[in-house]
């Protein structure tokens, strides 16, 4: 719904229908007939945020509630927000037009460390002050989750309550509080105080932080009774738990323009680099029925051709086969696509093949993550080059004619050696393919590989690590495209200061919060867009506020140094991790949880139980 003054800016600006609203399965309600009005806000353009699952289902939670409106709010781009401060438009939620300011609950989504100075951005221009501790009433209430949530230090000024984990049950639990605390006049500190006793609720204003001289931290103290350890919140059963009838249909083109179906949740692999793959155990699996039951009412509400299978490891769901079976009854008799991201090289199977040639061809691809089988020994992938070289044969014959593998530069222990294997990988996928008597003739073969930096992140094997230097990083690219020596591999890689910055970001304490802030008031925004990330203004910013970014990008820490996120408890043990950080110095791996089970304790969130199969759980 749109006002008279949105409607004048809007045909000053590119794309005017990310900020209209009305599309296809946007829920609309009586604002007079509703007790509390939730602005879900996504940090990023219209184009990020419309692709983002979590997103999706939480609107329709909270909207499955009677006295409950959520609606979506998304980060105008430059040249919107240039218009709204110009016209004086505050920033405004989609489905009624009406200003997010008059809200009762404000929530963001932290699904990268880049979007922080969105956060403060969208709230200034919405006419709500940044800092929580300028915001006296109880409404709104401005919370966050999503896997940034996981370290929420350097945000803890500005956001009122963190989610911790899963939000499908504990989004309503702070819901039901807040339409309580409204009914009984309560103040914002007594809302707040009784949220930090909502499991998976962490409040950051009811703990003090101190220091040591040497700059890392003291202790974490919790206060007004708040729980000392703050333990995330997960789903226990996926089949049960609700999952949306229909998705919001974008006017314009997306990221991700398709039906995405979650078909598990956690890994079992316990790659030492990857956050996700701690972050969202245990595993948990949908049963097949559940799954095509409810794509096949998802593509009957949306109009999708293409149902995307989600997971961090798709060729890992036990039931994949059943389920392929299961959906290619009807999908291919009404053209829908099946894509599956997230394969896995070592389980990538003849029968699985089979399957996907009866959907639409794209390229192929598998992430290796290092080059050579000595790191990726260390980083615990337990994928063999012989695996690579396999699959890539096996796509060649299945008729697949380009593959793209990704890898990561800056891993702990790596050398140059490990860099000049990247390529080295991808010239083998190349001769196999022209070894390959079965494939399509006529056409050549193009190899992709894109490498990432490594950022060491919380709650990982590699917590402790050192983030490579810009100047390590960047020598290594050169190196990288050195040893390039066939046009049939083509090369794209990160900017190593945006890296950098994730890095900073990602292991940092609350410190860090007047970097951010003075970054944005500088101009910053965006900066996750090339085009829109100003470096030079990032390093004004911590030198004005008297913080050195290499303390948290740069530096080893030690296993007893009190971390930003020790009074979170995302479920994993701590002696567990460093027993992982020790092995992969020696390049020893760890079998998958379905072989042994390392004792990594995230079963007890889930009493105990443990979806994975392993054989000997501890």
């Amino acid at each position: 719904m749109v006002n008279k003054k949105v409607e004048k800016v809007l045909p000053l600006v590119q794309k005017p229908a990310r900020y209209t609203g009305g599309e296809l399965n946007s829920v609309i309600k009586d604002k007079n007939k509703v007790n509390l009005r939730y602005a879900f806000c996504f940090p990023d353009s219209y184009e990020i945020g419309m692709s983002h699952l979590g997103l999706k289902i939480l609107y329709s939670i909270a909207n499955e509630r009677e006295d409950c409106w959520c609606e979506r709010v998304f980060a105008p781009w430059v040249d919107m927000e240039e218009q709204m401060r110009k016209n004086s438009i505050p920033l405004y939620a989609l489905e009624s037009g009406d200003y997010i300011k008059d809200f009762d609950i404000i929530g963001f989504t932290l699904q990268y460390e880049l979007s922080y100075t969105n956060v403060l951005n969208m709230l200034d221009l919405a006419g709500i002050p940044v800092r929580s501790e300028d915001r006296h009433s109880l409404t709104p209430i401005v919370f966050a989750g999503g896997p940034c949530a996981c370290n929420p230090e350097p945000m803890a000024d500005y956001i009122d309550l963190f989610v911790l984990g899963e939000g499908e049950e504990v989004n309503n639990e702070v819901l039901d509080l807040l339409k309580e605390c409204k009914k009984n006049g309560d103040s914002k500190r007594e809302f707040l105080k009784k949220a930090s006793h909502i499991g998976g609720v962490y409040v950051p204003s009811l703990y003090d932080v101190t220091y040591k001289a040497d700059g890392t931290i003291k202790a974490v103290t919790a206060k007004d009774g708040a729980p000392k350890k703050v333990t995330k919140r997960i789903i226990s059963d996926l089949d049960k738990v609700y999952y949306p009838k229909s998705f919001v249909v974008p006017f314009i083109e997306v990221v991700h323009d398709r039906v995405v179906h979650e078909i598990l949740r956690g890994c079992i692999r316990g790659c030492r680099f990857c956050q996700a793959g701690f972050l969202y155990r245990p595993i948990r699996q949908k049963k097949p029925d559940t799954i095509n039951c409810q794509a096949r009412a998802l593509c009957d509400a949306t109009g999708y051709d293409e149902i995307s299978l989600s997971s961090l490891s798709t060729s890992d769901y036990t039931y994949l086969s059943q389920l392929l079976d299961e959906m290619l009854a009807w999908t291919v008799d009404e053209n829908v696509n099946i894509a599956l991201p997230s394969l896995r090289v070592d389980n990538f199977s003849d029968e699985l093949m089979e399957k996907l040639k009866k959907v639409r061809k794209s390229g192929l691809t598998f992430a290796p993550e290092a080059g050579t089988q000595r790191l990726r020994d260390a980083i615990n992938k337990n994928v063999t080059e012989e695996e690579v070289l396999k699959t890539a044969r096996m796509s060649f014959e299945g008729g697949w004619t380009a593959v793209k593998l990704y890898f990561m530069l800056g891993l702990p222990t790596e050398t140059l050696e490990d860099v000049a294997g990247i390529p080295a990988l991808a010239q083998k996928v190349v001769d196999e393919f022209y070894k390959t008597p079965d494939r399509v003739k006529g056409r050549g073969v193009s190899v992709n590989i894109s490498v990432s930096s490594f950022v060491p992140k919380p709650f990982t094997p590699f917590q402790w690590d050192p983030q490579d230097t810009m100047e390590q990083l960047t020598e290594k690219q050169h190196y990288l495209l050195k040893c390039v020596t066939s046009k049939k591999i083509g090369v794209s890689y990160h900017h190593v200061n945006t890296s950098f910055l994730e890095g900073v970001f990602a292991r940092g304490d609350r410190r860090l919060g007047a970097v951010i802030e003075e970054a944005w008031k500088n101009g910053c925004k965006f900066d996750g867009w090339d085009e829109q990330f100003h470096f030079e203004t990032w390093l004004e910013a911590f030198k004005k506020c008297g913080v050195d970014p290499a303390f948290y990008a740069n530096r080893r820490r030690s296993y007893d140094e009190v971390l930003p996120w020790d009074h979170l408890d995302y479920g994993i043990r701590k002696q567990f991790l460093i027993d992982e950080s020790e092995k992969a110095r020696r390049s020893e791996t760890t079998p998958h949880c379905r072989i042994k089970c390392a004792g990594c304790g995230t079963n007890r969130l889930n009493g105990g139980k443990c979806d994975a199969l392993c054989k000997d759980m501890v």
